[in-house]
């Protein structure tokens, strides 16, 4: 039986998907369902679950969205096409993009405009991958991280550009970054790594977890890459490390003979599993927080969303004749409410 569970901290939410839930809340509030959404909002089967009992219907064709339906985009990012595609079928389109990913995307764009040939190292298949190769098929050639540079041809003479997938985990990313610097002397890179703030804290609360573990517990989804490489980095600090959607996941064999259990979170999974999976271990000795960062990153709503929510509040204001000059609507007091707080508006 378990003694303690170490909490790492940061675990869970980052800015990004933060920013996706509370907006997807807002559209199931806004719109009578069903509400569109390309791709799965973020990756976890929770919060997809929660937003299908709402009235979201999530796909992956942009033309099954019927003409005039309201769309959402998922935080992943997507093709141009499909941004375009979507802007034209639907009443309103609110791109849940994002902002790190969005910085990628541009740097495929211009690095390719440029002249160079790009090295995009991710995972084939995984959304955001899909989304940034095709900013610049033409110039831009996935990598996978457990493969190499094995994949890559340059074009013989070609500047060469190194950009990645945001969620890599960061010994991924630094075991190309070193085998493309020493292929490619004059290699270029972004000044700050495109990998995610949120995801390389997560990856060092591990690390620091594994120091007192016996084992760790991920909580994410299977198809959550950031939650993966959590996986990743555990077992390569030696300790048994599991992913789990919930505490329905825990294998009582994997805690027979633990006495601390590490416990985190990727950074689409909602807090509400978490403390379900500690509630389930039942530490004897309760639960301490291990803290590596404290973030307090904030992304705004993405803008067409503010803009139709502010043009709203003011409409109905003043068929009311109630605006009060100065008086905070949704938009403005977004920073202080969280995406849990949006799930709990959709039961969670």
């Amino acid at each position: 039986m378990a003694t303690k569970v170490l909490l790492a901290e940061p675990r869970g939410f980052c800015a990004g998907v933060e920013m996706a839930i509370k907006a997807l809340t807002w559209m199931v509030q806004v719109f009578e369902p069903p509400v569109y959404c390309y791709h799965e909002i973020v990756h976890n089967a929770a919060v997809v679950t929660a937003f299908e009992h709402a009235g979201v219907v999530f796909i992956n064709d942009i033309n099954d969205a019927p003409e005039g339906s309201p769309v959402m985009l998922s935080a992943h990012g997507s093709a141009p096409e499909v941004v375009s595609a979507a802007a034209a079928r639907a009443a309103v389109m609110v791109d849940a993009v994002c902002p790190l990913v969005t910085k990628v995307h541009h740097e495929v764009r211009r690095m390719a405009d440029q002249g160079y040939d790009i090295i995009y190292v991710g995972h084939e298949g995984h959304d955001e991958a899909t989304g940034a190769i095709a900013e610049a098929p033409h110039a831009a050639q996935l990598v996978d991280p457990r493969v190499g540079l094995d994949t890559f041809e340059a074009t013989p003479g070609a500047k060469v550009a190194l950009l990645a997938q945001t969620t890599l985990g960061l010994y991924e990313w630094e075991g190309v970054l070193g085998s493309a610097t020493e292929r490619y002397p004059d290699l270029w890179t972004a000044r700050k790594s495109d990998l995610c703030y949120a995801t390389t804290n997560r990856q060092l609360a591990i690390q620091k977890l594994a120091e007192g573990s016996d084992v760790l517990l991920v909580v994410g989804s299977e198809n959550s890459s950031n939650t993966q490489a959590l996986v990743r980095v555990g077992r390569n600090a030696g300790i048994p490390s599991y992913r789990i959607d919930g505490p329905e996941g825990i294998d009582p064999l994997w805690l027979d003979h633990a006495d601390v259990v590490g416990v985190t979170a990727g950074a689409s999974a909602p807090d509400q599993r978490v403390q379900s999976v500690i509630e389930a271990i039942s530490p004897s000795e309760g639960t301490e927080l291990v803290r590596v960062t404290q973030e307090d990153e904030y992304f705004p709503l993405p803008p067409q969303l503010r803009k139709f929510m502010q043009t709203l509040q003011a409409l109905i204001e003043g068929g009311f004749a109630c605006r009060t000059p100065g008086e905070y609507g949704p938009v403005e007091l977004d920073r202080h409410l969280s995406a849990t707080d949006a799930l709990t508006i959709l039961g969670v």
